[in-house]
């Protein structure tokens, strides 16, 4: 059988077959967007405009809205609490989740509070954090912040779970402190793990910008959704809907952008089928 496999290589090396050329990832991407638009666009002519809308029109009113410098304006307001209340939610979340993987005592003592907080409801809290913080930027970032630093902090937890023991072993061998094995052994192999956290935190932390501005003071992005949804705009109340959209998608590619920086060795292992 490897004879024959042997020979049918060799007269397709002599017949000059050339290996299958790869299509380039971001044509398939550019692609299947432009095929999503276009459906969109065909179908979307055809709705109501009360009840939806189409490429085109919602590109027109990006113009109006960036033209006229309120999209600027708004993106800049939601931009503000979003930046402060994720980059905490990294900055806790991380050790935390590291604390809580790494020592049995942080685990048995804080892991059940993680838990139950990635998977309450806290979209319900937001009334109660509007009495306690009001109605501006603070209550914004901490909305932000209590729906992003679970996930991370779970993500890393799970990363400092899954590094093998054999690595801790040759810490422990060198008589290395915890903190020396935290820092130098731990944290560089639940890398990818956190990375996931940060990137899956991403979207939750979009949301919750615009949740926090429906129940506040109606300002930024969201301010935008609700006074266009008000008036029936649909049009213009998809323009910062596929705002959030493009700033999640840039947001991932920068966090995988930094993921090969720091982790080049997770980008060499990671398979994939062609």
């Amino acid at each position: 059988m490897a004879d024959v496999l042997t020979d049918r290589s060799a007269r397709g090396e002599e017949a000059g077959e050339r290996p299958r050329r790869r299509v380039p990832s971001w044509l398939i991407t550019v692609a299947s967007v432009a095929l999503v638009l276009l459906v969109w666009e065909w179908f979307g002519r055809d709705v109501n405009p009360v009840f939806g809308s189409y490429p085109s029109a919602i590109a027109l009113a990006f113009v109006e809205l960036a033209r006229s410098g309120q999209l600027g304006t708004a993106l800049l307001e939601s931009l503000q609490p979003f930046v402060a209340g994720y980059v905490l939610a990294i900055i806790l979340g991380v050790p935390l989740g590291l604390l809580i993987g790494r020592f049995r005592v942080a685990e048995a003592g804080l892991g059940i509070y993680v838990t139950a907080g990635y998977a309450m409801p806290l979209v319900a809290l937001v009334p109660l954090l509007v009495l306690w913080l009001g109605l501006g930027f603070a209550v914004k970032a901490a909305v932000v912040f209590l729906m992003s630093v679970f996930p991370i902090c779970i993500n890393t937890w799970l990363g400092v779970a899954a590094v093998p023991k054999s690595l801790i072993d040759v810490g422990k061998a060198f008589v290395a402190p915890n903190l020396v094995i935290l820092w130098r052994i731990v944290l560089p192999a639940t890398l990818p793990y956190i990375m996931a956290g940060i990137r899956l935190a991403v979207g939750r932390a979009v949301v919750a910008m615009v949740i926090a501005e429906f129940f506040t003071s109606i300002s930024g992005l969201g301010a935008i959704i609700i006074n266009s949804a008000n008036n029936f705009d649909t049009a213009t109340m998809f323009v910062p809907i596929v705002v959030l959209m493009v700033l999640a998608i840039g947001l991932n590619a920068l966090i995988g952008w930094v993921e090969r920086r720091v982790a080049p060795w997770q980008a060499e292992i990671a398979g994939r089928d062609e």
